[in-house]
């Protein structure tokens, strides 16, 4: 995700890299880099809170406009500033549009409407009811009631008339309602899911075209999709299906890397591992599942030789 700490050192490391030929595009590089370590810490806790909590609360309300806020700035920097001036840069381009699938990924997350995850609170079970405050009704005058004459007709004094209000009580403005997530003013309510699912894309094919199959880089890229796959379009078997693959690419490369992006890709590949075996064991109480659809050979999960 942008909060990924491997992201987090190519950030640091580009930026530093294009400092002399480019001051502005590195101090936007090391924006967003602040901006990531602080979303990090973030969504660790909103992940925390969520798992904890099953109504929302006015911390975990502050927790969600926060995330929401903080990938909206790191959206808008990236786009105006990063991604125009990435052509000539390798790393950087495949980085720059991953992370603009993770801010993306993000808004799936947390904001999208209709909800597709149960992080956010936009979800029926954790969001908030809102009620438009109704008017009371009319009571009935617990006076003595009209005074009247001798012969039964009524007296020339006034009489309290009740008028019914024309259009009924206010409601919030469009956009707003109960129907609309309460992070919408901080952004506008959609279904973020196609946009995201094409980032994604996009980033995989970049991945796939400039970096070697153990480069690190292309691994965190490789991760998150199979995450965004399992999390956002519950598409179970096509996650496991790219952690596999990713995997395999892995044995088969055979360029050099050093040591620091070969601890990146050991823990990448385990988290790639465990993906792999996600949903699996979901089906397995359900004879009908069974009976639906076939068996799925578990594929070996083992780490590649020399990346233990």
């Amino acid at each position: 995700m942008a909060s990924s700490e491997v992201d987090q050192k190519f950030l640091g490391k580009l930026a530093k890299a294009v400092e002399n030929d480019n001051p502005l595009l590195a101090s936007v590089l090391f924006k967003i880099l602040g901006l990531s370590i602080n979303l990090s810490s973030q969504l660790i806790s909103a992940r925390k809170q969520r798992r904890l909590e099953t109504i929302q609360t006015e911390a975990s309300l502050d927790l969600q406009f926060h995330i929401i806020w903080l990938s909206r700035e790191g959206l808008v920097l990236l786009e105006q500033y990063v991604l125009p001036m990435v052509g000539n840069y390798v790393e950087l381009k495949v980085l720059a549009y991953k992370l603009r699938a993770s801010f993306y990924h993000i808004f799936v997350l947390f904001h999208n409407t209709p909800p597709v995850s149960n992080l956010g609170f936009g979800t029926p079970e954790g969001q908030a009811t809102t009620t438009v405050p109704t008017l009371t009704p009319n009571r009935v005058d617990k006076g003595k009631g009209i005074a009247r004459d001798d012969d039964g007709e009524s007296a020339s004094q006034p009489v309290q008339t009740s008028y019914n209000l024309e259009g009924g009580p206010v409601g919030p403005p469009p956009g707003f309602g109960p129907a609309a997530p309460p992070t919408a003013f901080l952004m506008k309510p959609g279904d973020y899911l196609p946009l995201a699912h094409r980032c994604f894309q996009e980033a995989v094919q970049l991945a796939d075209q400039l970096l070697w199959g153990s480069h690190s880089l292309r691994l965190s890229v490789k991760t998150e999709y199979a995450a965004f796959l399992y999390e956002c379009v519950h598409d179970a078997e096509g996650s496991r299906k790219v952690a596999k693959d990713t995997i395999t690419e892995v044995y088969e490369a055979t360029e050099g890397i050093d040591n620091d992006m070969f601890g990146d890709a050991c823990e990448l590949v385990t988290v790639l591992g465990r993906m792999m075996k996600r949903g699996l064991g979901s089906n397995k109480g359900s004879t009908a599942a069974t009976q639906e659809t076939p068996q799925i050979e578990q594929p070996d999960v083992s780490v590649p030789p020399g990346m233990i």
